[in-house]
């Protein structure tokens, strides 16, 4: 086991720039994934530490020795691709052992780490097998193990539950927390499902457009994400964000007024006219009846139940079982054709049907406001 260090990597193909600047540090032991949406650089980063890619600038550390020349054979890297890379050709068996065939072990040795491995990953009745009479999750298992049987520094795993149906992704996902806390190896992991990598992850480095957006671990940066990317890509259903307008201590929002919350006008001193991103997760919003407006009552009523009201207009209908997704926009009122649109996590026993005009109120703690010009966190 080893930590890991990239200091200011940056890998550029001809004019076009991968990753840029990307530094960070996973220390011995620790789980750490990477995750964005496609193109964000996560494969090149993970192809940059495993030897196949090589960084056109910075630096690369495993167990604080500099690697950026050392070939990829000799670091001791163990890498799970997305498409298993299985031998089809060989049993189960002979796949675990590749690996350690080409180091020169012992037949002795070989064998007792494969049946080892086999045994941990519950595949030691699959060993006489051939790749083509597995199954998506079996194959999965025998690439990890593959990987594990040689006992690398670091190990990496490129999307190697993309290709599972959802109940063996679940399953699988868990298996390998449980394998990393039993084996404590140093891991970096690429997902663009952040479900995996909020479950997962000791910590979690967001990346977008080959830079890093944020690094933390999960609950922190779920709770206070850095901006506007990282609070809408973490989090199932994602943050709702509202484009709003203040004006005479109200945020303006499509047709609708709310009231600016006394904490957001303290910090923000927002002027008038200035417009700003409102966020709020689902789960923040609450359905509480019909809404009568009355501006006057706001601050005296409404700041004491620290809510803030909002009429919208249900879209759509989720059922998701224990609960319900409404999707909905702001009424269309005085001839604007823009809508806004927003996501609700109500109960399941709660009936709505599309048209249904409701009143909502946001919980104005949980609130996050963001530059709609460069996305960054302003509140809180």
């Amino acid at each position: 086991m080893a930590n890991l260090r990239l200091e200011n990597i940056t890998r550029r193909f001809n004019n076009v720039t991968a990753i840029e600047d990307i530094t960070f540090k996973v220390p011995d032991g620790e789980f750490w994934v990477l995750v964005g949406p496609s193109g964000c650089g996560k494969s090149t980063i993970m192809r940059t530490i495993a030897g196949l890619e090589t960084a056109t600038s910075g630096n690369l550390y495993i167990q604080d020795i500099l690697v950026n020349n050392v070939p990829a054979r000799q670091r001791d890297v163990a890498m799970v691709f997305q498409n298993y890379a299985l031998y089809p050709h060989m049993t189960v068996a002979e796949n675990l052992a590749f690996g350690l065939k080409m180091r020169n072990f012992e037949a002795t040795k070989i064998r007792e780490r494969v049946e080892n491995v086999a045994r941990s990953l519950s595949i030691d009745h699959l060993l006489n097998r051939k790749p083509k009479q597995l199954s998506g999750g079996q194959q999965q298992r025998v690439a990890l193990g593959r990987a594990i049987a040689r006992e690398p520094k670091v190990f990496l795993l490129d999307e190697p539950l993309s290709n599972l149906d959802a109940q063996l992704r679940d399953d699988t996902r868990a298996e390998l927390k449980q394998l990393h806390q039993r084996l404590g190896i140093t891991t970096v992991y690429v997902t663009h499902d952040q479900v995996e990598a909020m479950t997962l992850a000791d910590k979690i480095v967001v990346l977008n457009q080959g830079k890093i957006q944020q690094i933390g671990e999960p609950q922190n940066i779920y709770a206070k994400p850095a901006n506007r990317m990282v609070a809408t890509f973490l989090g199932n259903p994602s943050m709702n964000i509202l484009p709003a307008t203040y004006t005479n201590s109200t945020f303006q929002i499509g047709s609708q007024s709310l009231a600016c919350p006394p904490s957001i006008r303290e910090r923000l001193q927002p002027r008038d006219g200035q417009g700003f991103d409102l966020g709020i997760r689902p789960e923040y919003i609450e359905i509480f009846g019909s809404f009568s407006k009355q501006e006057d009552d706001l601050n005296s009523d409404l700041w004491a139940l620290e809510k803030l009201p909002l009429e919208v207009e249900v879209k759509v209908v989720e059922p998701l079982g224990r609960e319900t997704l409404i999707r909905a926009a702001l009424p269309i009122l005085g001839g604007d054709n823009s809508v806004t649109s927003i996501q609700i996590q109500v109960p399941a026993n709660v009936r709505l049907h599309p048209g249904d005009r409701i009143s909502v109120e946001l919980d104005f703690n949980h609130l996050f406001v963001f530059d709609p010009t460069t996305g960054e966190a302003l509140y809180p």
